[in-house]
Protein backbone atom coordinates (compact mmCIF):
# COMPACT_ATOMS: atom_id res chain seq x y z
CA UNK A 1 0.00 0.00 0.00
CA UNK A 2 1.21 3.75 -0.67
CA UNK A 3 0.76 5.09 2.06
CA UNK A 4 2.06 8.32 1.01
CA UNK A 5 -1.13 8.56 -1.43
CA UNK A 6 -3.42 8.23 1.75
CA UNK A 7 -3.91 11.58 2.53
CA UNK A 8 -4.09 12.34 -0.13
CA UNK A 9 -7.09 9.88 -0.96
CA UNK A 10 -8.58 11.22 2.33
CA UNK A 11 -8.22 14.72 1.43
CA UNK A 12 -9.92 13.94 -1.39
CA UNK A 13 -12.42 11.99 0.30
CA UNK A 14 -13.75 14.47 2.46
CA UNK A 15 -13.74 17.15 -0.06
CA UNK A 16 -17.08 14.79 -1.80
CA UNK A 17 -18.83 14.06 0.79
CA UNK A 18 -21.77 14.58 1.69
CA UNK A 19 -22.92 17.75 3.64
CA UNK A 20 -24.85 15.78 6.40
CA UNK A 21 -21.61 13.62 6.97
CA UNK A 22 -20.03 16.44 9.27
CA UNK A 23 -23.48 17.27 11.14
CA UNK A 24 -23.30 13.28 11.94
CA UNK A 25 -20.00 13.66 13.21
CA UNK A 26 -21.43 16.75 15.46
CA UNK A 27 -24.17 14.80 16.54
CA UNK A 28 -22.31 11.83 17.85
CA UNK A 29 -19.51 14.25 19.66
CA UNK A 30 -21.98 16.08 21.48
CA UNK A 31 -24.10 13.24 22.64
CA UNK A 32 -21.02 11.07 23.74
CA UNK A 33 -19.83 14.62 25.50
CA UNK A 34 -23.44 14.98 26.96
CA UNK A 35 -23.77 11.42 28.67
CA UNK A 36 -20.61 11.16 29.62
CA UNK A 37 -21.02 14.21 31.64
CA UNK A 38 -23.77 13.92 33.39
CA UNK A 39 -23.05 10.11 34.29
CA UNK A 40 -20.09 10.95 36.72
CA UNK A 41 -20.72 14.81 37.59
CA UNK A 42 -18.63 16.01 40.92
CA UNK A 43 -18.14 18.75 42.95
CA UNK A 44 -15.38 20.83 40.36
CA UNK A 45 -18.32 23.83 40.81
CA UNK A 46 -20.68 24.89 43.52
CA UNK A 47 -23.76 22.17 41.96
CA UNK A 48 -27.12 21.32 43.20
CA UNK A 49 -27.94 18.26 44.74
CA UNK A 50 -29.39 16.49 41.85
CA UNK A 51 -30.98 13.71 41.19
CA UNK A 52 -29.06 10.52 39.52
CA UNK A 53 -30.01 10.23 35.73
CA UNK A 54 -30.61 6.89 36.24
CA UNK A 55 -33.91 7.57 38.39
CA UNK A 56 -37.09 7.42 36.09
CA UNK A 57 -35.83 4.45 34.05
CA UNK A 58 -32.65 6.31 33.08
CA UNK A 59 -34.75 9.16 31.99
CA UNK A 60 -31.94 11.81 32.17
CA UNK A 61 -30.01 9.52 29.36
CA UNK A 62 -32.84 9.49 27.13
CA UNK A 63 -33.19 12.63 27.32
CA UNK A 64 -29.65 13.80 26.58
CA UNK A 65 -29.45 10.81 23.96
CA UNK A 66 -32.24 12.81 22.44
CA UNK A 67 -30.57 16.22 21.95
CA UNK A 68 -27.48 14.87 20.72
CA UNK A 69 -28.40 13.25 18.46
CA UNK A 70 -31.25 15.24 17.16
CA UNK A 71 -28.32 17.34 15.99
CA UNK A 72 -28.47 15.44 12.64
CA UNK A 73 -31.21 17.37 11.45
CA UNK A 74 -30.19 20.72 12.29
CA UNK A 75 -29.36 22.02 8.74
CA UNK A 76 -32.22 20.91 7.32
CA UNK A 77 -34.80 21.45 10.08
CA UNK A 78 -32.88 24.05 12.28
CA UNK A 79 -36.25 25.24 13.98
CA UNK A 80 -37.66 21.52 14.80
CA UNK A 81 -34.23 20.68 16.23
CA UNK A 82 -34.27 24.20 18.62
CA UNK A 83 -37.72 22.86 19.69
CA UNK A 84 -36.79 19.24 20.67
CA UNK A 85 -33.67 20.43 22.51
CA UNK A 86 -35.53 23.12 24.26
CA UNK A 87 -38.39 20.41 25.16
CA UNK A 88 -35.55 17.94 26.65
CA UNK A 89 -34.00 20.60 28.23
CA UNK A 90 -37.02 22.01 30.42
CA UNK A 91 -38.22 18.37 31.11
CA UNK A 92 -34.25 17.36 31.95
CA UNK A 93 -33.81 20.52 34.76
CA UNK A 94 -37.54 19.95 35.41
CA UNK A 95 -36.80 16.62 36.80
CA UNK A 96 -33.52 17.65 38.56
CA UNK A 97 -31.15 15.92 37.27
CA UNK A 98 -27.70 17.60 36.92
CA UNK A 99 -26.25 20.31 34.72
CA UNK A 100 -22.85 19.78 33.58
CA UNK A 101 -22.83 19.70 29.65
CA UNK A 102 -26.15 18.49 29.06
CA UNK A 103 -27.24 21.53 27.08
CA UNK A 104 -24.36 21.48 24.58
CA UNK A 105 -27.02 20.43 21.91
CA UNK A 106 -29.15 23.12 22.89
CA UNK A 107 -26.28 25.46 22.58
CA UNK A 108 -25.53 23.94 19.00
CA UNK A 109 -28.90 24.50 17.82
CA UNK A 110 -29.17 27.62 19.27
CA UNK A 111 -26.04 28.44 16.81
CA UNK A 112 -27.28 27.05 14.02
CA UNK A 113 -30.87 28.27 14.04
CA UNK A 114 -28.74 31.79 13.79
CA UNK A 115 -26.66 31.08 11.63
CA UNK A 116 -28.44 29.29 8.69
CA UNK A 117 -31.70 31.18 9.31
CA UNK A 118 -32.84 33.60 7.34
CA UNK A 119 -32.82 36.59 9.39
CA UNK A 120 -35.08 38.68 11.56
CA UNK A 121 -37.22 35.69 11.62
CA UNK A 122 -35.52 33.05 12.79
CA UNK A 123 -33.80 35.44 15.75
CA UNK A 124 -37.07 35.96 16.65
CA UNK A 125 -38.06 32.55 17.39
CA UNK A 126 -34.35 31.82 18.94
CA UNK A 127 -34.61 35.00 21.45
CA UNK A 128 -37.98 34.26 22.41
CA UNK A 129 -37.39 30.91 23.01
CA UNK A 130 -34.20 31.42 24.63
CA UNK A 131 -36.57 33.58 26.85
CA UNK A 132 -39.16 30.39 27.59
CA UNK A 133 -36.18 28.70 28.37
CA UNK A 134 -34.76 31.08 30.82
CA UNK A 135 -38.10 31.19 32.46
CA UNK A 136 -38.95 27.12 32.81
CA UNK A 137 -34.77 27.18 34.25
CA UNK A 138 -35.11 29.94 36.63
CA UNK A 139 -38.26 28.31 37.93
CA UNK A 140 -36.56 24.92 38.26
CA UNK A 141 -33.96 26.17 40.18
CA UNK A 142 -36.05 28.18 42.40
CA UNK A 143 -35.22 25.90 45.62
CA UNK A 144 -31.49 25.28 44.19
CA UNK A 145 -29.28 24.12 47.23
CA UNK A 146 -27.11 25.43 47.76
CA UNK A 147 -27.87 28.97 46.69
CA UNK A 148 -24.50 29.10 44.36
CA UNK A 149 -25.64 26.24 42.27
CA UNK A 150 -27.77 29.25 41.01
CA UNK A 151 -24.73 30.07 38.89
CA UNK A 152 -25.22 27.22 36.37
CA UNK A 153 -28.72 28.25 35.26
CA UNK A 154 -26.94 31.97 34.87
CA UNK A 155 -24.35 29.91 32.86
CA UNK A 156 -26.97 28.38 30.84
CA UNK A 157 -28.80 31.37 29.72
CA UNK A 158 -25.32 33.04 28.98
CA UNK A 159 -24.23 30.32 26.87
CA UNK A 160 -27.25 30.49 25.01
CA UNK A 161 -27.46 34.49 24.41
CA UNK A 162 -23.51 33.53 23.16
CA UNK A 163 -25.02 30.88 20.77
CA UNK A 164 -27.35 32.93 19.05
CA UNK A 165 -24.67 35.92 18.86
CA UNK A 166 -22.04 33.84 17.34
CA UNK A 167 -24.88 32.26 14.77
CA UNK A 168 -26.22 35.75 13.89
CA UNK A 169 -22.48 36.76 13.15
CA UNK A 170 -21.40 34.03 11.34
CA UNK A 171 -24.59 34.70 9.05
CA UNK A 172 -24.31 38.28 8.48
CA UNK A 173 -20.71 37.60 7.29
CA UNK A 174 -21.92 35.03 4.72
CA UNK A 175 -24.52 37.17 3.67
CA UNK A 176 -21.86 40.08 3.21
CA UNK A 177 -19.95 37.85 1.64
CA UNK A 178 -22.94 36.71 -0.90
CA UNK A 179 -23.52 40.53 -1.33
CA UNK A 180 -20.14 40.78 -2.72
CA UNK A 181 -20.02 38.09 -4.73
CA UNK A 182 -23.24 39.54 -6.58
CA UNK A 183 -22.37 42.59 -6.89
CA UNK A 184 -19.19 41.36 -8.51
CA UNK A 185 -21.28 39.20 -10.43
CA UNK A 186 -23.20 42.24 -11.52
CA UNK A 187 -20.11 44.45 -12.72
CA UNK A 188 -18.72 41.38 -14.75
CA UNK A 189 -22.00 41.35 -16.37
CA UNK A 190 -22.23 45.43 -16.63
CA UNK A 191 -18.52 45.17 -18.05
CA UNK A 192 -19.66 42.19 -20.93
CA UNK A 193 -22.70 44.21 -21.82
CA UNK A 194 -20.52 47.33 -22.19
CA UNK A 195 -18.00 45.43 -23.85
CA UNK A 196 -20.43 44.06 -26.30
CA UNK A 197 -21.79 47.25 -27.12
CA UNK A 198 -18.40 48.68 -27.81
CA UNK A 199 -18.35 46.06 -30.79
CA UNK A 200 -21.77 46.28 -31.85
CA UNK A 201 -20.57 49.98 -32.06
CA UNK A 202 -17.46 49.54 -33.96
CA UNK A 203 -18.67 46.84 -36.29
CA UNK A 204 -21.53 49.40 -36.94
CA UNK A 205 -19.27 52.33 -37.88
CA UNK A 206 -16.97 49.69 -39.91
CA UNK A 207 -19.95 49.37 -41.69
CA UNK A 208 -21.39 52.39 -42.32
CA UNK A 209 -17.37 53.24 -43.24
CA UNK A 210 -17.45 50.55 -45.56
CA UNK A 211 -21.03 51.50 -47.06
CA UNK A 212 -20.02 55.18 -47.65
CA UNK A 213 -16.86 54.23 -49.37
CA UNK A 214 -18.40 51.36 -51.82
CA UNK A 215 -21.51 53.25 -52.48
CA UNK A 216 -20.10 56.14 -53.57
CA UNK A 217 -17.80 55.02 -55.57
CA UNK A 218 -19.77 52.55 -57.21
CA UNK A 219 -22.32 55.23 -57.78
CA UNK A 220 -19.62 57.81 -59.86
CA UNK A 221 -18.41 54.20 -61.49
CA UNK A 222 -21.68 53.13 -62.37
CA UNK A 223 -22.43 56.69 -64.34
CA UNK A 224 -19.29 56.74 -66.18
CA UNK A 225 -19.92 53.22 -67.10
CA UNK A 226 -23.19 54.18 -68.62
CA UNK A 227 -21.76 57.40 -70.16
CA UNK A 228 -18.74 55.10 -72.05
CA UNK A 229 -21.25 52.86 -73.09
CA UNK A 230 -23.24 55.78 -75.10
CA UNK A 231 -20.43 57.28 -76.63
CA UNK A 232 -17.54 54.44 -77.19
CA UNK A 233 -18.12 54.55 -80.55
CA UNK A 234 -19.28 57.82 -81.43
CA UNK A 235 -16.60 60.26 -79.37
CA UNK A 236 -13.62 57.77 -78.24
CA UNK A 237 -12.14 60.38 -76.28
CA UNK A 238 -14.70 60.86 -74.32
CA UNK A 239 -14.94 57.40 -73.32
CA UNK A 240 -10.95 57.27 -73.08
CA UNK A 241 -11.83 59.85 -70.23
CA UNK A 242 -14.48 58.13 -68.85
CA UNK A 243 -12.80 54.52 -68.09
CA UNK A 244 -9.62 56.83 -66.89
CA UNK A 245 -12.00 58.59 -64.27
CA UNK A 246 -13.22 54.39 -63.56
CA UNK A 247 -9.86 53.52 -62.81
CA UNK A 248 -9.28 56.60 -60.82
CA UNK A 249 -12.43 56.20 -58.55
CA UNK A 250 -11.69 52.57 -57.93
CA UNK A 251 -8.14 52.98 -56.70
CA UNK A 252 -9.17 55.46 -54.62
CA UNK A 253 -11.75 53.09 -52.90
CA UNK A 254 -9.53 50.44 -52.58
CA UNK A 255 -7.57 52.59 -50.80
CA UNK A 256 -10.35 53.97 -48.67
CA UNK A 257 -11.03 50.04 -47.91
CA UNK A 258 -7.94 49.58 -46.99
CA UNK A 259 -7.70 52.24 -44.43
CA UNK A 260 -11.24 51.59 -43.00
CA UNK A 261 -10.37 47.59 -42.53
CA UNK A 262 -7.28 48.41 -41.19
CA UNK A 263 -9.02 49.50 -37.45
CA UNK A 264 -9.35 45.28 -37.77
CA UNK A 265 -5.54 44.88 -37.68
CA UNK A 266 -3.25 45.97 -35.03
CA UNK A 267 -1.46 48.35 -36.68
CA UNK A 268 -0.57 51.82 -35.42
CA UNK A 269 0.35 53.47 -39.02
CA UNK A 270 -3.62 54.23 -39.55
CA UNK A 271 -4.79 56.67 -41.79
CA UNK A 272 -6.79 59.51 -40.75
CA UNK A 273 -10.31 59.48 -40.80
CA UNK A 274 -11.66 61.84 -43.98
CA UNK A 275 -12.84 65.01 -42.96
CA UNK A 276 -14.44 68.50 -43.98
CA UNK A 277 -10.76 69.25 -45.29
CA UNK A 278 -11.34 66.95 -48.41
CA UNK A 279 -14.60 68.77 -49.14
CA UNK A 280 -13.03 70.08 -52.24
CA UNK A 281 -11.56 66.41 -53.16
CA UNK A 282 -15.12 64.69 -53.02
CA UNK A 283 -16.53 67.91 -55.38
CA UNK A 284 -14.12 67.36 -57.80
CA UNK A 285 -14.52 63.24 -58.01
CA UNK A 286 -18.49 64.29 -58.04
CA UNK A 287 -17.91 66.58 -60.65
CA UNK A 288 -16.24 64.11 -62.71
CA UNK A 289 -19.57 61.99 -62.42
CA UNK A 290 -21.25 64.73 -64.05
CA UNK A 291 -22.26 67.05 -61.13
CA UNK A 292 -22.01 70.74 -60.90
CA UNK A 293 -20.74 70.83 -57.07
CA UNK A 294 -20.62 74.17 -55.59
CA UNK A 295 -19.31 74.76 -51.98
CA UNK A 296 -20.22 77.16 -50.01
CA UNK A 297 -18.20 77.01 -46.47
CA UNK A 298 -17.34 79.33 -43.68
CA UNK A 299 -14.48 81.15 -43.82
CA UNK A 300 -14.11 80.82 -39.70
CA UNK A 301 -14.61 77.59 -39.36
CA UNK A 302 -12.14 76.34 -36.60
CA UNK A 303 -11.00 72.53 -36.46
CA UNK A 304 -13.59 70.48 -35.47
CA UNK A 305 -13.57 67.47 -33.15
CA UNK A 306 -12.33 64.50 -34.71
CA UNK A 307 -15.57 62.84 -34.55
CA UNK A 308 -18.13 65.46 -35.59
CA UNK A 309 -15.34 66.44 -38.66
CA UNK A 310 -15.71 62.36 -39.84
CA UNK A 311 -19.25 62.35 -39.55
CA UNK A 312 -20.11 65.64 -41.52
CA UNK A 313 -17.85 64.63 -44.05
CA UNK A 314 -19.34 60.70 -44.07
CA UNK A 315 -22.87 62.80 -44.70
CA UNK A 316 -21.87 65.50 -47.29
CA UNK A 317 -20.29 62.17 -49.67
CA UNK A 318 -23.75 59.71 -48.67
CA UNK A 319 -25.72 62.99 -49.71
CA UNK A 320 -23.87 63.48 -53.20
CA UNK A 321 -23.98 59.57 -53.66
CA UNK A 322 -27.29 59.57 -53.38
CA UNK A 323 -27.43 62.43 -56.08
CA UNK A 324 -25.14 60.52 -58.82
CA UNK A 325 -27.32 57.10 -57.83
CA UNK A 326 -30.94 58.73 -57.95
CA UNK A 327 -30.94 62.07 -59.64
CA UNK A 328 -27.66 62.28 -62.65
CA UNK A 329 -25.70 65.27 -63.89
CA UNK A 330 -27.32 68.34 -62.04
CA UNK A 331 -26.51 71.09 -59.81
CA UNK A 332 -25.89 70.08 -56.18
CA UNK A 333 -25.28 73.16 -53.53
CA UNK A 334 -22.96 71.96 -50.18
CA UNK A 335 -23.38 74.45 -47.22
CA UNK A 336 -21.30 74.02 -44.12
CA UNK A 337 -21.62 76.53 -41.53
CA UNK A 338 -20.07 76.73 -38.11
CA UNK A 339 -21.63 78.85 -35.18
CA UNK A 340 -21.01 78.82 -31.30
CA UNK A 341 -21.63 75.05 -30.87
CA UNK A 342 -23.12 73.79 -33.97
CA UNK A 343 -22.43 72.64 -37.39
CA UNK A 344 -25.01 73.21 -39.85
CA UNK A 345 -24.90 71.38 -42.97
CA UNK A 346 -26.82 71.62 -45.66
CA UNK A 347 -26.84 69.84 -49.19
CA UNK A 348 -29.49 70.66 -52.22
CA UNK A 349 -29.99 69.34 -55.44
CA UNK A 350 -32.15 70.37 -58.46
CA UNK A 351 -33.39 67.76 -59.71
CA UNK A 352 -33.69 66.51 -63.52
CA UNK A 353 -36.59 65.24 -66.01
CA UNK A 354 -34.24 63.89 -68.75
CA UNK A 355 -35.55 60.66 -69.79
CA UNK A 356 -32.23 59.78 -71.20
CA UNK A 357 -30.72 60.04 -67.58
CA UNK A 358 -33.34 57.66 -66.19
CA UNK A 359 -32.43 55.12 -68.75
CA UNK A 360 -29.15 55.04 -67.75
CA UNK A 361 -29.51 54.44 -63.82
CA UNK A 362 -31.05 58.12 -62.29
CA UNK A 363 -34.33 57.85 -60.92
CA UNK A 364 -35.83 59.82 -58.18
CA UNK A 365 -34.73 59.98 -54.16
CA UNK A 366 -35.17 56.96 -52.00
CA UNK A 367 -35.02 56.30 -48.83
CA UNK A 368 -32.84 53.25 -48.62
CA UNK A 369 -30.00 52.16 -46.40
CA UNK A 370 -28.07 55.94 -46.84
CA UNK A 371 -30.12 58.15 -44.98
CA UNK A 372 -31.05 55.84 -42.41
CA UNK A 373 -27.30 55.75 -42.01
CA UNK A 374 -26.92 59.33 -41.93
CA UNK A 375 -29.35 59.58 -39.81
CA UNK A 376 -28.08 57.74 -37.37
CA UNK A 377 -24.39 59.16 -37.79
CA UNK A 378 -26.29 62.45 -36.18
CA UNK A 379 -27.99 60.76 -33.54
CA UNK A 380 -24.73 58.57 -31.96
CA UNK A 381 -23.83 63.03 -31.61
CA UNK A 382 -26.61 63.91 -29.96
CA UNK A 383 -27.86 65.75 -33.86
CA UNK A 384 -30.24 65.44 -36.03
CA UNK A 385 -30.86 65.38 -39.64
CA UNK A 386 -34.02 65.99 -42.28
CA UNK A 387 -34.12 64.61 -46.16
CA UNK A 388 -36.94 65.83 -47.77
CA UNK A 389 -37.90 66.80 -51.23
CA UNK A 390 -38.13 70.47 -52.31
CA UNK A 391 -41.19 71.78 -53.48
CA UNK A 392 -39.63 73.18 -56.72
CA UNK A 393 -37.85 70.11 -57.54
CA UNK A 394 -34.50 68.04 -56.34
CA UNK A 395 -34.16 67.23 -52.29
CA UNK A 396 -32.43 68.29 -50.03
CA UNK A 397 -30.70 67.25 -46.91
CA UNK A 398 -29.82 69.30 -43.49
CA UNK A 399 -28.04 68.36 -40.25
CA UNK A 400 -27.04 69.81 -37.51
CA UNK A 401 -24.51 68.32 -35.50
CA UNK A 402 -23.46 69.45 -32.05
CA UNK A 403 -19.80 70.67 -31.34
CA UNK A 404 -19.40 69.25 -27.69
CA UNK A 405 -20.78 65.83 -26.64
CA UNK A 406 -24.21 65.26 -25.50
CA UNK A 407 -26.25 62.66 -24.50
CA UNK A 408 -27.61 60.61 -28.01
CA UNK A 409 -30.96 61.92 -29.11
CA UNK A 410 -33.82 58.31 -28.52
Amino acid sequence: MNLRAMPERLRAWLARRPAWFADVLLALFVTVVQVQSVSDYGAVLPEPVARPTSDFGYAGYLLVLLSGLVIVFRRRWPVAVFVVTGVASLVYFGLGFPDRLACLGLFVALYTLAAYGDGRRFLLIAGTGTAVLSVGWLIAGADVQPREAVAWVLLRIGASVISITLGESVRSRRVIAADAQRRAEMAERAREEETRARVDAERLRIAREVHDTVAHAIAIINVQASVTAHVLDKRPAQARDALRAIEQTSSRALHEMRAVLGVLREDDGREPHPGLDQLHALASKAREAGLDVSIEKSSDVAPLPSAVDSAAYRIIQESITNVIRHVGPTRVTVSVEVDSDTLGIRVTDEGTSDPVLVAVGAGPPSSGRGIIGMRERCQLLGGELHATSRPGGGFEVVARLPLAPVAPRP
